[in-house]
């Protein structure tokens, strides 16, 4: 672990967020785990799918 998440995690524990963060930060991961378990299971549409393009060099 690096020290800067060290200090951060000092810095998180001597001043906490908000309730209001807190809740925030959990709704954005809760939208990605939704977005990821319907993408995992195949329900994303293709037109909602981005194609990798080949490097051109």
């Amino acid at each position: 672990m690096n020290i800067v998440w060290l200090m951060r995690m000092k810095r998180w524990v001597q001043n906490p967020p908000s309730p209001r963060r807190v809740k925030f930060v959990f709704g954005i991961v809760l939208i990605a785990a939704i977005i990821f378990g319907i993408e995992y299971f195949g329900y994303w549409p293709d037109w909602a799918t981005a194609e990798r393009m080949g490097r051109r060099f």
